[in-house]
Protein backbone atom coordinates (compact mmCIF):
# COMPACT_ATOMS: atom_id res chain seq x y z
CA UNK A 1 0.00 0.00 0.00
CA UNK A 2 1.24 3.48 -0.81
CA UNK A 3 2.57 5.38 2.21
CA UNK A 4 0.64 8.27 3.65
CA UNK A 5 1.95 11.52 2.20
CA UNK A 6 3.16 12.99 5.49
CA UNK A 7 4.56 11.08 8.46
CA UNK A 8 3.11 13.52 11.03
CA UNK A 9 1.94 17.10 10.86
CA UNK A 10 4.43 19.31 12.65
CA UNK A 11 1.86 20.10 15.35
CA UNK A 12 1.31 16.40 16.07
CA UNK A 13 5.06 15.72 15.94
CA UNK A 14 5.61 18.56 18.39
CA UNK A 15 3.00 17.16 20.80
CA UNK A 16 4.56 13.70 20.67
CA UNK A 17 8.06 15.05 21.23
CA UNK A 18 6.92 17.21 24.16
CA UNK A 19 5.25 14.16 25.72
CA UNK A 20 8.45 12.17 25.22
CA UNK A 21 10.47 14.99 26.80
CA UNK A 22 8.24 15.00 29.88
CA UNK A 23 8.68 11.24 30.34
CA UNK A 24 12.45 11.50 29.95
CA UNK A 25 12.67 14.27 32.55
CA UNK A 26 10.64 12.21 35.02
CA UNK A 27 12.80 9.14 34.43
CA UNK A 28 16.05 11.13 34.69
CA UNK A 29 15.09 12.55 38.08
CA UNK A 30 15.07 9.07 39.62
CA UNK A 31 18.41 7.84 38.25
CA UNK A 32 21.83 8.26 39.91
CA UNK A 33 23.63 8.37 36.53
CA UNK A 34 21.24 9.86 33.95
CA UNK A 35 23.82 10.64 31.23
CA UNK A 36 22.08 8.51 28.59
CA UNK A 37 18.71 10.14 29.26
CA UNK A 38 20.31 13.58 29.20
CA UNK A 39 21.62 12.83 25.71
CA UNK A 40 18.14 11.75 24.58
CA UNK A 41 16.69 14.96 26.03
CA UNK A 42 19.16 17.00 23.99
CA UNK A 43 18.08 15.10 20.85
CA UNK A 44 14.41 15.77 21.61
CA UNK A 45 15.17 19.47 22.14
CA UNK A 46 17.04 19.55 18.83
CA UNK A 47 14.05 17.98 17.05
CA UNK A 48 11.70 20.53 18.65
CA UNK A 49 13.99 23.33 17.50
CA UNK A 50 13.87 21.94 13.94
CA UNK A 51 10.07 22.03 14.08
CA UNK A 52 10.24 25.68 15.14
CA UNK A 53 12.62 26.38 12.22
CA UNK A 54 10.59 24.36 9.66
CA UNK A 55 13.50 21.96 9.10
CA UNK A 56 12.10 18.89 10.89
CA UNK A 57 12.34 15.74 8.77
CA UNK A 58 15.17 17.06 6.59
CA UNK A 59 18.54 15.31 6.39
CA UNK A 60 21.28 17.26 8.17
CA UNK A 61 23.79 16.29 5.47
CA UNK A 62 21.93 16.89 2.18
CA UNK A 63 18.84 18.79 3.41
CA UNK A 64 16.54 16.42 1.47
CA UNK A 65 13.52 14.76 3.16
CA UNK A 66 14.27 11.75 5.38
CA UNK A 67 12.41 8.54 4.50
CA UNK A 68 8.90 8.75 6.08
CA UNK A 69 8.88 5.13 7.28
CA UNK A 70 12.10 5.72 9.24
CA UNK A 71 10.70 8.87 10.84
CA UNK A 72 7.58 6.98 11.85
CA UNK A 73 9.74 4.45 13.70
CA UNK A 74 12.17 6.99 15.19
CA UNK A 75 11.18 10.70 15.20
CA UNK A 76 14.75 11.60 16.24
CA UNK A 77 16.35 10.38 12.98
CA UNK A 78 18.68 13.07 11.63
CA UNK A 79 20.02 11.73 8.31
CA UNK A 80 18.59 10.00 5.25
CA UNK A 81 19.77 6.53 4.22
CA UNK A 82 22.32 7.94 1.78
CA UNK A 83 24.16 9.74 4.58
CA UNK A 84 24.33 7.17 7.37
CA UNK A 85 27.65 6.48 9.04
CA UNK A 86 29.13 3.00 8.61
CA UNK A 87 28.07 2.10 12.17
CA UNK A 88 24.54 3.40 11.59
CA UNK A 89 24.30 1.43 8.34
CA UNK A 90 25.42 -1.80 10.03
CA UNK A 91 22.90 -1.26 12.84
CA UNK A 92 20.12 -0.57 10.33
CA UNK A 93 20.95 -3.70 8.33
CA UNK A 94 20.83 -5.79 11.51
CA UNK A 95 17.48 -4.26 12.48
CA UNK A 96 16.02 -4.90 9.01
CA UNK A 97 17.23 -8.49 9.06
CA UNK A 98 15.67 -9.02 12.49
CA UNK A 99 12.37 -7.42 11.37
CA UNK A 100 12.24 -9.73 8.36
CA UNK A 101 12.95 -12.84 10.44
CA UNK A 102 10.28 -11.89 13.00
CA UNK A 103 7.74 -11.28 10.25
CA UNK A 104 8.47 -14.58 8.51
CA UNK A 105 7.88 -16.28 11.85
CA UNK A 106 4.35 -14.84 11.98
CA UNK A 107 3.30 -16.34 8.65
CA UNK A 108 1.20 -19.53 8.61
CA UNK A 109 2.20 -22.76 6.85
CA UNK A 110 2.57 -22.02 3.13
CA UNK A 111 0.34 -24.93 2.09
CA UNK A 112 -2.44 -26.42 4.21
CA UNK A 113 -5.09 -29.12 3.89
CA UNK A 114 -7.79 -28.81 6.53
CA UNK A 115 -11.06 -30.75 6.43
CA UNK A 116 -12.58 -29.90 3.01
CA UNK A 117 -10.24 -26.94 2.42
CA UNK A 118 -6.86 -26.53 0.74
CA UNK A 119 -4.90 -23.27 0.96
CA UNK A 120 -1.73 -21.91 -0.59
CA UNK A 121 -0.17 -18.45 -0.54
CA UNK A 122 2.74 -16.45 -1.95
CA UNK A 123 4.23 -13.67 0.18
CA UNK A 124 6.88 -11.41 -1.34
CA UNK A 125 8.03 -8.26 0.50
CA UNK A 126 9.51 -5.45 -1.56
CA UNK A 127 12.34 -5.14 0.98
CA UNK A 128 13.36 -7.02 4.12
CA UNK A 129 9.90 -6.58 5.70
CA UNK A 130 6.36 -6.05 4.45
CA UNK A 131 3.13 -4.29 5.38
CA UNK A 132 1.03 -7.08 3.86
CA UNK A 133 -0.88 -9.25 6.32
CA UNK A 134 -1.67 -12.92 5.68
CA UNK A 135 -2.89 -15.46 8.23
CA UNK A 136 -4.79 -18.75 8.47
CA UNK A 137 -6.30 -20.12 11.67
CA UNK A 138 -7.96 -23.53 12.04
CA UNK A 139 -10.43 -24.59 14.71
CA UNK A 140 -11.26 -27.98 16.16
CA UNK A 141 -14.86 -27.72 14.94
CA UNK A 142 -13.72 -27.70 11.30
CA UNK A 143 -13.80 -23.95 10.74
CA UNK A 144 -11.04 -22.15 8.88
CA UNK A 145 -10.43 -18.42 9.36
CA UNK A 146 -8.47 -16.61 6.66
CA UNK A 147 -7.07 -13.07 6.59
CA UNK A 148 -5.47 -10.87 3.94
CA UNK A 149 -4.64 -7.23 4.62
CA UNK A 150 -2.46 -4.29 3.72
CA UNK A 151 -1.26 -1.71 6.25
CA UNK A 152 -0.70 1.90 5.20
CA UNK A 153 2.93 2.73 4.51
CA UNK A 154 5.92 0.62 3.55
CA UNK A 155 9.03 -0.94 5.02
CA UNK A 156 9.80 -1.47 8.69
CA UNK A 157 7.10 0.88 9.97
CA UNK A 158 4.43 -0.99 8.02
CA UNK A 159 5.81 -4.36 9.15
CA UNK A 160 5.50 -3.29 12.80
CA UNK A 161 1.84 -2.40 12.21
CA UNK A 162 1.33 -5.68 10.37
CA UNK A 163 2.67 -7.56 13.42
CA UNK A 164 0.34 -5.49 15.61
CA UNK A 165 -2.64 -6.41 13.44
CA UNK A 166 -1.61 -10.07 13.57
CA UNK A 167 -1.48 -9.94 17.38
CA UNK A 168 -4.90 -8.25 17.59
CA UNK A 169 -6.65 -10.95 15.59
CA UNK A 170 -4.78 -13.82 17.23
CA UNK A 171 -5.93 -12.52 20.63
CA UNK A 172 -9.56 -12.00 19.52
CA UNK A 173 -10.16 -15.24 17.58
CA UNK A 174 -10.47 -17.42 20.74
CA UNK A 175 -13.49 -15.28 21.76
CA UNK A 176 -15.40 -16.86 18.83
CA UNK A 177 -17.07 -13.60 17.87
CA UNK A 178 -19.20 -13.43 14.70
CA UNK A 179 -17.13 -12.05 11.82
CA UNK A 180 -18.71 -8.54 11.85
CA UNK A 181 -18.12 -8.19 15.60
CA UNK A 182 -14.58 -9.58 15.24
CA UNK A 183 -13.69 -6.86 12.71
CA UNK A 184 -15.46 -4.14 14.73
CA UNK A 185 -13.54 -5.09 17.89
CA UNK A 186 -10.23 -5.25 15.98
CA UNK A 187 -10.98 -1.86 14.41
CA UNK A 188 -11.52 -0.24 17.81
CA UNK A 189 -8.29 -1.68 19.20
CA UNK A 190 -6.34 -0.64 16.10
CA UNK A 191 -7.79 2.90 16.23
CA UNK A 192 -7.01 3.32 19.92
CA UNK A 193 -3.50 1.91 19.70
CA UNK A 194 -2.37 3.84 16.61
CA UNK A 195 -4.06 7.14 17.46
CA UNK A 196 -5.72 7.42 14.06
CA UNK A 197 -2.38 7.88 12.28
CA UNK A 198 -2.63 4.62 10.31
CA UNK A 199 -5.18 2.35 8.68
CA UNK A 200 -5.33 -1.07 7.07
CA UNK A 201 -7.47 -2.64 4.38
CA UNK A 202 -8.53 -6.17 5.24
CA UNK A 203 -10.41 -9.26 4.11
CA UNK A 204 -11.48 -11.66 6.85
CA UNK A 205 -13.40 -14.85 6.18
CA UNK A 206 -14.75 -17.92 7.93
CA UNK A 207 -15.18 -21.23 6.07
CA UNK A 208 -16.85 -24.29 7.61
CA UNK A 209 -16.83 -28.00 6.82
CA UNK A 210 -20.06 -27.79 4.76
CA UNK A 211 -18.58 -25.30 2.28
CA UNK A 212 -20.35 -22.27 3.73
CA UNK A 213 -18.20 -19.12 3.69
CA UNK A 214 -18.78 -15.79 5.39
CA UNK A 215 -16.50 -13.00 4.26
CA UNK A 216 -16.00 -9.35 5.24
CA UNK A 217 -14.10 -6.95 3.00
CA UNK A 218 -12.94 -3.86 4.90
CA UNK A 219 -11.93 -1.63 2.00
CA UNK A 220 -9.53 -4.19 0.50
CA UNK A 221 -9.01 -5.31 -3.11
CA UNK A 222 -12.09 -7.33 -4.19
CA UNK A 223 -11.53 -11.06 -3.54
CA UNK A 224 -12.30 -13.25 -6.55
CA UNK A 225 -14.86 -16.06 -6.22
CA UNK A 226 -13.91 -18.80 -8.70
CA UNK A 227 -16.62 -21.17 -9.97
CA UNK A 228 -17.02 -23.08 -13.25
CA UNK A 229 -14.16 -21.23 -14.91
CA UNK A 230 -15.48 -17.77 -14.04
CA UNK A 231 -14.14 -15.19 -11.61
CA UNK A 232 -16.55 -12.93 -9.74
CA UNK A 233 -15.21 -9.99 -7.69
CA UNK A 234 -16.68 -9.52 -4.21
CA UNK A 235 -17.25 -5.86 -3.31
CA UNK A 236 -16.22 -4.20 -0.07
CA UNK A 237 -18.66 -4.48 2.83
CA UNK A 238 -17.05 -1.86 5.07
CA UNK A 239 -14.36 0.81 5.46
CA UNK A 240 -10.68 0.08 6.11
CA UNK A 241 -9.95 -0.45 9.79
CA UNK A 242 -8.28 2.32 11.75
CA UNK A 243 -10.21 5.22 10.20
CA UNK A 244 -13.15 5.57 12.59
CA UNK A 245 -13.59 4.03 16.02
CA UNK A 246 -17.24 2.96 15.73
CA UNK A 247 -17.39 1.60 12.18
CA UNK A 248 -19.88 -1.23 11.56
CA UNK A 249 -19.18 -4.11 9.18
CA UNK A 250 -21.31 -6.50 7.15
CA UNK A 251 -20.50 -9.82 5.48
CA UNK A 252 -21.13 -11.65 2.22
CA UNK A 253 -22.33 -15.27 2.34
CA UNK A 254 -21.11 -17.90 -0.14
CA UNK A 255 -21.88 -21.59 -0.62
CA UNK A 256 -18.79 -23.16 -2.19
CA UNK A 257 -18.88 -26.45 -4.05
CA UNK A 258 -16.01 -28.84 -4.67
CA UNK A 259 -13.23 -27.18 -6.75
CA UNK A 260 -14.60 -23.67 -6.11
CA UNK A 261 -11.93 -21.22 -4.93
CA UNK A 262 -11.41 -17.82 -3.41
CA UNK A 263 -8.44 -15.70 -4.43
CA UNK A 264 -7.27 -12.94 -2.10
CA UNK A 265 -4.45 -10.55 -2.99
CA UNK A 266 -2.96 -7.15 -2.18
CA UNK A 267 -2.73 -4.10 -4.42
CA UNK A 268 0.91 -4.88 -5.15
CA UNK A 269 -0.52 -7.37 -7.66
CA UNK A 270 -3.11 -5.27 -9.49
CA UNK A 271 -1.07 -2.05 -9.35
CA UNK A 272 2.08 -3.63 -10.82
CA UNK A 273 3.25 -1.92 -14.01
CA UNK A 274 5.02 -3.03 -17.17
CA UNK A 275 7.82 -1.26 -19.04
CA UNK A 276 5.32 1.09 -20.74
CA UNK A 277 3.88 2.04 -17.31
CA UNK A 278 0.58 0.24 -18.00
CA UNK A 279 -1.14 -1.18 -14.91
CA UNK A 280 -1.75 -4.91 -14.52
CA UNK A 281 -5.28 -4.36 -13.19
CA UNK A 282 -8.02 -6.63 -11.93
CA UNK A 283 -9.40 -7.56 -15.36
CA UNK A 284 -6.12 -9.19 -16.36
CA UNK A 285 -5.95 -10.93 -12.98
CA UNK A 286 -9.45 -12.33 -13.57
CA UNK A 287 -8.42 -13.66 -16.99
CA UNK A 288 -5.31 -15.28 -15.50
CA UNK A 289 -7.25 -16.99 -12.72
CA UNK A 290 -9.88 -18.49 -15.03
CA UNK A 291 -7.12 -20.44 -16.77
CA UNK A 292 -6.32 -22.26 -13.52
CA UNK A 293 -9.88 -22.59 -12.20
CA UNK A 294 -10.73 -26.04 -10.84
CA UNK A 295 -7.09 -27.15 -10.49
CA UNK A 296 -5.53 -26.63 -7.05
CA UNK A 297 -4.87 -23.74 -4.68
CA UNK A 298 -1.15 -23.96 -5.44
CA UNK A 299 -1.74 -24.02 -9.21
CA UNK A 300 -4.04 -21.00 -8.97
CA UNK A 301 -1.41 -18.94 -7.15
CA UNK A 302 1.31 -20.15 -9.53
CA UNK A 303 -0.75 -19.08 -12.56
CA UNK A 304 -1.26 -15.61 -11.09
CA UNK A 305 2.44 -15.22 -10.39
CA UNK A 306 3.43 -16.47 -13.84
CA UNK A 307 1.06 -14.09 -15.62
CA UNK A 308 2.17 -11.16 -13.46
CA UNK A 309 5.85 -11.89 -14.15
CA UNK A 310 5.20 -12.10 -17.90
CA UNK A 311 3.31 -8.81 -17.79
CA UNK A 312 6.02 -6.93 -15.90
CA UNK A 313 8.68 -8.20 -18.32
CA UNK A 314 11.49 -7.23 -15.98
CA UNK A 315 10.11 -3.88 -14.81
CA UNK A 316 10.95 -3.31 -11.13
CA UNK A 317 8.40 -3.97 -8.40
CA UNK A 318 7.27 -0.99 -6.34
CA UNK A 319 5.19 -2.70 -3.64
CA UNK A 320 4.84 -5.83 -1.53
CA UNK A 321 2.92 -8.73 -3.08
CA UNK A 322 0.71 -11.29 -1.35
CA UNK A 323 -1.64 -13.84 -2.96
CA UNK A 324 -3.77 -16.39 -1.08
CA UNK A 325 -5.95 -19.12 -2.60
CA UNK A 326 -8.60 -20.92 -0.53
CA UNK A 327 -10.14 -23.91 -2.32
CA UNK A 328 -12.85 -26.35 -1.39
CA UNK A 329 -10.99 -29.47 -2.49
CA UNK A 330 -13.27 -32.19 -1.11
Amino acid sequence: MEPQTIFLSTSVAREKLIARRSKLETARAGLPNPDHLSRLLREVDAALEKIANDTYGLCEACHEPIEPDRLSVDPLVRNCLDHLTAAERRALEQDLDLAGRIQRGLLPAKQMSFDVWDTFYHYEPLGPASGDYCDLITREDGELLFFMGDVSGKGVAASVLMAHLHAIFRSLVPLRLPIPQLIERANRIFCESTGGDHYATLVCGRADATGEVEICNAGHCPPLSMRDGRATPLAATGLPIGLFNNTEYATTQLAMNRDDSLLLYTDGVTESRDRSDAEYGMERLMRATTGAAGTSAAALVAECRSDLTAFRAGSPRTDDIAILAVQRAR
